[in-house]
């Protein structure tokens, strides 16, 4: 046997073959390995974002909404698209025709080249200078006063040239002055018709100027002009009355306001009053100077080229008379302070509701009855003992409170020797007894023995032809008329010897 061949065999394991170990490596080269892995699991979990929510949302594909903040990206993205697009509907809005438009481009939260649904080809005419629907501007004529030459000659009369330049200058109309489409057509407008619709513009601005200074200068149907607000408040404000609650009755020459009072120096004030607002203006009542110039007591100080001092003239008169009756214990409403325009009187109902007008009142038989006779006496009250004639009495102008009728509305009361005085007393006697007889009262006097019961002038009847009757009244007037002024009647003064309530004192407007 050789010896070389016998150490150069190996020996036998017991336990089987053994298979050839793995070459070692160092402990650095695994770390590394696995590490290398780690991170490339990483890389193909997560994929690096450049911009947070930019592939996603504007790919077609479903996004990833695993992660919260491409969730949140994704919300926020849409709010603010909702938000722009709401931005341009009110900008749109705030413009509409205007040739001045304003831009809401600074609040807007997605900027176009960021979220746009628009393609890049697409304008926004409304941010651009230039509009391409808008009608090129008519060619100017030189100082010669003409273009071309020969047969092409066009001169600055030329019938298109002027038509457009027509069309061009309605761009100078007011505001106000709906143009419509006109400038944006190849329109060619006659001299006549440009002239025309230049003045019907210049109209149009004086009367809504006009209107404008009207409306803030005049009390309206249930408005008030500044100066007349200005004046409540001041009563608010002094303790004159604690609140004004609101508007209760027009008429064609005031409103009437609903206040709680306060309280004065001189006098108590009723814890329910109103406010009389005199009207501005005459153009409901223009017939009103009629009361004032021919009565005594204010003949004087008329004046017709003033219309707000007889206002003022209007709402003292109605003072005096509601004075004067009130001293002869007529049911009516009692002064409590005059204040320019506005006489505050108190109230005649309960509990913020006012008396029903006579016209209103459902009354029984008896009532009516009652009623009447109340109103003859007052009638003949306020001729015999005031010196008055209500010139306006009907069943409008009396209310029905606590079982007795109250008079109110006497502003346009004048004295019988007042030049149609007497025509107006007739006037009242046949609207009281043609309501009463209208009711069912069996009582009620015609109206020519009413008029010889108030007045006691006992003119005879006769076969009560009215228009004998009223040349009767007019002969008495007019012999009433020349008497007064050969004796020269004094004007009634400002400062009343009857207690009237204080004036206060105004500065002139």
């Amino acid at each position: 046997m050789d010896p070389t061949s016998v150490t150069a065999e190996t020996p036998k394991n017991p336990w089987g073959s053994v298979t050839t170990a793995a070459p070692a490596c160092s402990l650095v080269d695994v770390m590394s390995e696995q590490l290398a892995k780690q991170l490339d699991e990483d890389n193909h979990t997560f994929p690096t974002l450049t911009e947070p929510g930019a592939d996603q949302l504007l790919t077609d594909e479903v996004p990833d909404t695993t992660s919260d903040l491409m969730l949140a990206q994704m919300l926020q993205m849409q709010f603010d698209r909702e938000f722009d697009d709401q931005l341009r509907r009110e900008e749109k809005k705030f413009n509409g025709d205007s040739k001045v438009s304003i831009s809401f481009e600074n609040y807007r939260m997605v900027h176009p080249y960021e979220g746009s649904d628009s393609s890049e080809d697409e304008v926004d005419w409304q941010d651009t200078r230039h509009d391409p629907y808008k009608a090129d501007k008519p060619q100017t004529t030189p100082r010669k006063g003409f273009i071309g030459k020969g047969k092409n000659i066009t001169t600055k009369h030329d019938e298109e040239t002027c038509g457009r330049k027509n069309t061009a200058r309605m761009d100078n109309f007011a505001p106000e002055v709906l143009v419509g489409d006109g400038l944006g057509m190849d329109l060619k407008l006659s001299n006549q018709v440009f002239n025309s619709l230049k003045q019907h513009c210049y109209s149009e601005q004086r009367r809504s100027a006009k209107l404008h200074e009207k409306k803030e200068h005049s009390t309206a149907e249930q408005a008030v002009d500044p100066r007349t607000r200005l004046l409540m408040y001041k009563m608010v404000n002094s303790g004159v009355l604690e609140n004004i609650n609101g508007c209760i009755s027009t008429g064609k020459e005031s409103v009437v306001f609903h206040a709680d009072g306060g309280s004065l120096e001189e006098q108590p004030v009723p814890d329910e009053v109103v406010l009389k607002v005199f009207k501005t203006t005459l153009n409901e009542f223009r017939n009103r100077d009629r009361y004032i110039k021919d009565d005594y007591r204010f003949k004087d100080r008329f004046s017709k080229l003033n219309p707000r001092k007889i206002i003022r003239l209007w709402a003292e008169k109605e003072m005096h008379n509601l004075s004067r009756m009130k001293k002869a214990e007529i049911p009516c409403p009692e002064v409590v302070l005059l204040k320019k325009h506005i006489l505050v009187m108190s109230f005649i109902g309960k509990d913020h509701v006012p008396a029903p007008k006579l016209k209103d009142a459902m009354l029984n038989s008896e009532d009516i009855k009652n009623a009447y006779y109340q109103v003859l006496h007052m009638m003949q009250q306020l001729y015999q003992e005031c010196n008055l004639v209500h010139a306006d009495l009907s069943e409008y102008n009396m209310l029905w409170h606590e079982g007795k009728v109250w008079l109110i509305d006497v502003s346009q009361s004048v004295e019988p020797t007042h030049p149609h005085g007497l025509e107006f007393l007739f006037r009242d006697c046949r609207n009281v007894s043609t309501f009463f007889q209208k009711r069912g009262v069996s009582e009620a006097m015609s109206v020519y023995d009413l008029f010889n019961a108030v007045s006691g002038l006992n003119i005879p009847v006769g076969a009560e032809d009215e228009a004998e009757f009223v040349a009767q009244i007019v002969a008495l007037e007019k012999r009433n008329e020349d008497h007064v002024q050969k004796r020269g009647k004094k004007t009634f003064p400002v400062a009343s010897e009857d207690g009237d309530p204080p004036l206060q004192p105004d500065s002139d407007d």
